[in-house]
């Protein structure tokens, strides 16, 4: 589960550790658990600092898994962790400030969940080269930095097989929050997975917000809209990576009887807040980034910070499809079989639409 294939020359750093948090004041939301004191690291455990994208910790998917991952850590480590909440409005002085605070406070190593993070985070980890920083879902070349990346459209193409599968009405959908290269892979994969199935499937498309506006992430009403407008096409499928904007869409689809809805990042059919839309959720493509901040903080506490890097492949089990409910029972011959060829490399998964 935690094998981590190398994919640039980064190498393991002996210097002192961090983590990545958001911004503080009017632009974000902030949450202190533990005891901490203000080395980056004290005998009794380490000072996580927790930089969440839009959502933040409760949007039941890509912030909760990384929220996971600190809450183990914490659990078996010790020490102290520190949330921060991204907004909407940020900018990039909102964001570089917010990773600086963290530095300036201690905490070590410092994360960053998410993309929008990694400009930022190039500057201000270049600041702080005796601190650990962390990035989801982007890569910052910097000697100190754990760039955590995932291959997101491998668990997407299985979602496009069992939703192909699945449909009735031979129409699919996909929504995804932000048209931004991160989120087109999800769409790559599942239509790839959809079409490599059945050829004369339907499948609709459609972003909630386009380039630096992350709305598309943290609306579950927009999510809720997009989905509806699917499902009244005729679509009884719909796969949402959109963060908390998912919620909304799972609701829709929950409305309407043969509908299935697929998540993103958590399994979602196993998240308390959306129970009682869990007989509606097909399955989800869970993104383990709980296992890659665990494991930099893990690396951190032990005295050897990672750093380059590292992908979390379907190999690996770095993505995967959830199975709770089970509703894919009676399709696992065909899912493990296009599991293993994507392994093997006999199936090259598209990474662009």
């Amino acid at each position: 589960m935690r094998r981590v294939a190398k994919i640039s020359a980064a190498c393991l750093a002996t210097a002192a550790l961090a983590l990545s948090a958001t911004a503080c004041g009017s632009t974000s939301s902030e949450k202190d658990s533990g005891s901490g004191k203000s080395s980056g690291s004290d005998k009794n455990g380490v000072k996580i600092g927790l930089a969440f994208d839009v959502g933040g910790r409760g949007d039941h998917s890509f912030n909760d898994s990384a929220a996971r991952g600190a809450d183990k850590a914490k659990s078996e480590f010790g020490g102290s962790l520190k949330e921060l909440t991204a907004k909407t409005s940020d900018t990039e002085a909102d964001r570089e400030q917010r990773l600086s605070d963290l530095a300036d406070a201690g905490y070590n190593p410092i994360i960053g969940v998410g993309y929008a993070y990694a400009n930022s985070m190039t500057k201000v980890a270049a600041k702080y080269p005796k601190t650990t920083f962390g990035i989801v879902d982007s890569v910052v070349n910097t000697k100190n930095t754990d760039s955590i990346v995932f291959t997101e459209e491998q668990g997407s193409y299985l979602a496009g097989v069992a939703a192909a599968l699945k449909s009735k009405s031979h129409h699919v959908g996909f929504i995804g929050g932000v048209d931004v290269p991160l989120i087109k892979k999800f769409e790559a994969g599942f239509v790839q997975g959809v079409q490599d199935t059945d050829k004369k499937i339907k499948i609709e498309r459609q972003y909630l917000s386009h380039g630096s506006d992350t709305s598309g992430f943290a609306s579950p009403d927009k999510g809720k809209e997009a989905a509806q407008g699917m499902l009244d096409k005729g679509a009884d499928v719909i796969y949402t990576a959109a963060g908390s904007s998912g919620n909304g869409a799972i609701e829709a689809v929950s409305g309407k009887k043969g509908a299935w809805a697929i998540g993103v990042d958590s399994d979602q059919y196993n998240i308390p807040g959306l129970a009682k839309y869990k007989n509606s959720i097909l399955t989800s493509v869970v993104k383990n980034v709980d296992v890659g901040v665990y494991d930099l903080i893990k690396s951190v506490k032990d005295g050897k910070p990672l750093t380059g890097t590292n992908s979390y492949s379907l190999a690996e089990k770095g993505v995967t499809l959830a199975t709770s409910g089970g509703f894919i029972d009676d399709l696992k011959a065909k899912l493990d079989a296009a599991q293993q060829d994507i392994v093997d490399g006999k199936i090259k998964v598209k990474t662009t639409p």
